[in-house]
């Protein structure tokens, strides 16, 4: 019963078979195009390996055999993602994959999104990029297309095998997406049934129901592949002994590397701010550390990269980062999918048995990437001259050692569940825990390289590639730093940033932004200005960090609880209890320059454009169905009437809270509350965004139980229809009567009666219906009440006079329905995402220029 809790196993058995039989073949197709895969990408590696070892005809041959394989690789590859999504989209629920991923109810961009929510799919998405990537390096480079093919392979053959799904002995080599929902799991009803089919699959983990899913996670598995460019060109230059020849056409694909990588995990940031409740868009998650340090390795990989390209000099560094990028992806890979981060990361994949086959190839191509460095550490060039404090080299040197200690700092604690795993395999005990507080333990190491990374890269814009003397530099200089020192200066005392490494971290941002901004401005109008992408990622970096900065430093809590009520009686942190804010519905309370007033539950229906009371529905017995309890008119267009079943996700329930102060501003935000089976209650933040701030604010408890309220207080009315009464402070009109010729699936016949009495209860926002019915069935009485669970009222009809049309109703109280808030403001956090854009900006224009650079060279040498 791999991954799948009692419940669910229970509700697979409770549904019986309403298909026409298993839909065999095309899992039988997609597994033996897994194979073809697997096969062609060996041969590949095969046939290019060959062609390296080989020369004149025979090489051409062996090249034209593997460039054949590899089309008939990409080719079953595409096969196998036209399967997968086959089973998907036709909701083909005797496939393991298909049921534990997607469900009849998910739209049509979320079975997109299930493809990649398994670890087979996220696999298949890898080796799809390596594939496009592959065609790409055979269409522009034939000159290193042997051997850097051949290394494609290679890790196409390992990337295969994890999806395989065979057993050698007792060895389980790769998981397949193909496997049917009977050989998954040892459930009870496959021994009675063995083509039973569910009707309806687990679904997609409700955390991933959000559009951004969507577009993160392909992009980030493409800037995956497009790390192991760079490592493939350095393994072909050392292994063909073109030691400098393999930075030219590599640097563009590594700078395009760059680009995917970084905005794939800026995209999961995002997906955590708006989705998660952790406040923030970096919560030092060791999943996110995972990605965030090959990352780093990256982006030094490229600054060497470009300082060989100049003089000839970071060679070996440059090797030995591009190998070290790619490898970290394979780390990285390893930490996620193993489940050895399980307990220490909420991101983390459980163990699908593949942890020795993982730790086999990450292992496998280190041994490969050290051999080779060791074979021809002394046979690369190295430049003869010194490099000066004074020139461009240097300073990026500088950048490039602050990546790599940055990079180090993240990896070694988050690889803590690894060393006492290794311990432990030895025999020896460890235990060693990670640091309890994540985010202020990195912060206080990353903050300082933070700093030293934004001088760096402001100062060595000042060379333009040539060595100069310390005078030149003082004066190029003198205006950013003034101009920097002025902004700086206004910002602090405007911003009251008063904390020594803030002010710091403030003026070196500031500076980094400032130089690089008169380096564009330079480049504007000129012929150069292609050459201005440096400049302008920098600034991109720049403004990144200000986001970080205020966003994260000088965020302010507002939904401060000043009444000295404990609300979590559990709370380790007293903190905990100071900022959250309980909130009465309808009743406003100050919440920093708001009053925020908590007006009720509401659910998204589809075909209405708003909210939608949650008691204007009630749950059908369809799932993703809700009944209408009464009519919904807004602004006299009726969207649906009393009796219809809507489309709906029930439990899905947002708390509508309006701000509003004294100003006029008024707005209301929705934040999210889903009551899951297996991961408890999700939460998920609204927002205001205004140019300068977020109001960023979740529901850190609210009563969506099934449990009946304790009602207390009851009190007597005797009202006629058309009379006022007040229960409690609320004034209420009983307004009609309607005779129902049902209640439920009990049907009334002659001689028997059903009524429902309807009351308007007025509060200040908006207008409750109390509904209580009497129903008289086989000459015996029933009373089925109504309830505004919003306001803690509920009223039952208790007699009924025929001869005076007077209706006895009993009207109890319970608790108002409430909601414990906690809201904060985040400054300039726009600028955290503006800096990104311009940082990928200038990226891809530094990458286009250097592909360019590199066809140039290539038609020359063509003519």
């Amino acid at each position: 019963m791999e991954g799948v809790g009692f419940s669910r196993f229970l509700s697979l058995k409770s549904k019986p078979n309403t298909h026409m039989g298993i839909h065999s073949f095309v899992g039988n197709l997609g597994h033996t195009l897994v194979i073809v895969s697997f096969v062609t990408a060996l041969l590949t590696a095969a046939a290019y390996y060959l062609s390296v070892a080989k020369k004149g005809f025979q090489r051409q041959e062996w090249i034209s055999n593997g460039r054949q394989m590899f089309y008939l690789h990409g080719a079953a590859v595409a096969g196998v993602v036209g399967c997968l999504y086959w089973i998907l989209f036709s909701r083909y629920f005797e496939y393991h994959y298909a049921w534990n991923h997607s469900a009849n109810e998910l739209p049509f961009y979320y079975i997109i999104s299930s493809f990649w929510e398994g670890q087979e799919g996220s696999f298949i998405l890898w080796i799809f990029w390596n594939v496009l990537i592959g065609l790409a390096i055979l269409r522009f480079d034939k000159k290193f297309e042997p051997s850097v093919m051949a290394v494609v392979a290679l890790v196409q053959v390992f990337l295969s095998s994890m999806v395989l799904g065979v057993m050698i002995g007792d060895f389980k080599l790769g998981s397949s997406p193909f496997i049917l929902l009977r050989d998954a799991l040892s459930a009870p009803v496959f021994e009675t049934n063995p083509d039973f089919i569910p009707e309806n699959g687990t679904g997609l983990n409700p955390l991933l129901q959000n559009i951004w899913m969507v577009i993160h996670p392909p992009i980030l598995f493409m800037g995956y592949a497009l790390s192991l460019v760079p490592f493939a060109y350095a393994l072909a230059g050392m292994w063909t002994k073109q030691y400098k020849e393999w930075v030219r056409p590599a640097f563009p694909w590594a700078i395009f590397g760059v680009a995917v990588l970084g905005l794939g995990i800026i995209l999961g940031g995002y997906w955590a701010y708006v989705t998660l409740s952790f406040g923030g868009f970096w919560a030092w998650d060791p999943v996110e550390n995972a990605v965030y340090v090959p990352w780093l390795i990256m982006v030094g990989a490229v600054h060497t990269m470009l300082i060989f390209r100049k003089n000839s000099t970071a060679l070996r560094t440059s090797i030995v980062l591009s190998l070290a990028g790619f490898l970290l992806i394979l780390y990285s890979t390893f930490l996620t999918r193993s489940g050895i981060l399980g307990n220490a990361s909420v991101h983390s994949f459980t163990d699908l048995g593949l942890s020795g086959q993982l730790l086999i190839g990450m292992l496998f191509f280190l041994a490969l990437s050290a051999g080779m460095c060791v074979l021809h550490w002394k046979k690369m060039p190295s430049a003869e001259q010194e490099v000066s404090v004074y020139t461009k080299e240097f300073w990026i040197f500088l950048g490039v050692t602050v990546l790599c200690l940055m990079a180090f700092q993240v990896i070694v604690p988050t690889s803590i569940p690894v060393w006492n795993s290794i311990a432990g395999f030895f025999g020896i005990e460890s235990n060693i825990a990670m640091p309890a507080e994540p985010v202020p333990f990195y912060n206080k190491f990353q903050l300082w390289f933070a700093v030293g990374l934004a001088l760096l890269s402001g100062t060595g814009q000042f060379f333009f590639w040539r060595k100069m003397k310390r005078d030149e530099l003082f004066r190029a200089m003198a205006v950013p730093v003034m101009v920097s020192m002025i902004i700086s200066a206004l910002v602090i005392v405007l911003a009251k940033v008063h904390t020594l490494p803030y002010i710091l971290f403030l003026t070196a941002s500031v500076y980094t932004i400032v130089a690089n901004v008169q380096i564009f401005v330079r480049f504007l109008g000129s012929a150069s200005f292609r050459l201005s992408g440096g400049a302008v990622s920098h600034i991109g970096l720049g403004l990144m960090l200000l986001g970080i900065l205020f966003s994260s430093g000088y965020s302010k809590i507002i939904s401060l609880n000043n009444t000295g009520r404990i609300i979590f009686e559990r709370a380790e942190d007293e903190a905990v209890n100071i900022e959250h804010q309980v909130l009465w519905v309808n009743q406003p309370v100050p919440m920093g320059d708001y009053q925020a007033n908590y007006l009720g539950k509401r659910i998204k229906v589809e075909g209405v454009p708003y909210y939608v009371e949650l008691d204007r529905v009630e749950p059908a017995d369809q799932p993703m169905r809700v009944v209408a309890a009464n009519d919904f008119v807004v602004d006299g267009v009726t969207y649906f009437l009393e009796g219809d079943t809507l489309k709906s996700d029930y439990s899905q329930v947002f708390c509508e809270i309006e701000y509003f102060n004294e100003q006029g501003e008024r707005f209301r935000l929705f934040p999210r509350v889903q009551d899951t089976e297996n991961q408890g209650m999700l939460r998920s933040p609204s927002l205001k965004r205004d140019w300068n701030q977020d109001l960023f604010a979740y529901i850190a408890y609210v009563n969506i139980e099934k449990d009946e309220p304790v009602w207390e207080n009851a009190e007597t009315f005797e009202v006629k229809q058309g009379e006022r009464f007040f229960i409690n402070d609320f004034v209420a009109e009983f307004t009609e009567v309607k005779s129902l010729p049902a209640v439920g699936d009990l049907k009334m016949e002659q001689g028997d009666a059903a009524i429902k009495a309807r009351i308007k209860v007025h509060d200040k926002n908006r207008v409750y219906w109390l509904e209580p019915m009497f129903i008289i069935k086989d000459q015996r009485i029933g009373r089925v009440q109504g309830q505004v669970p919003d306001l803690g009222i509920h009223a039952v009809v208790e007699d009924i006079d025929p001869e005076t049309g007077t209706f006895t109703f009993s009207v109890a109280a319970g608790q108002k329905d409430f909601v414990v808030v906690r809201a904060e403001i985040k400054p300039m956090i726009n600028f955290m995402w503006i800096g990104t854009v311009v940082l990928m900006l200038g990226l891809c224009m530094a990458a286009k220029r250097r592909f360019d650079e590199f066809r140039k060279m290539q038609a020359k040498k063509n003519l």
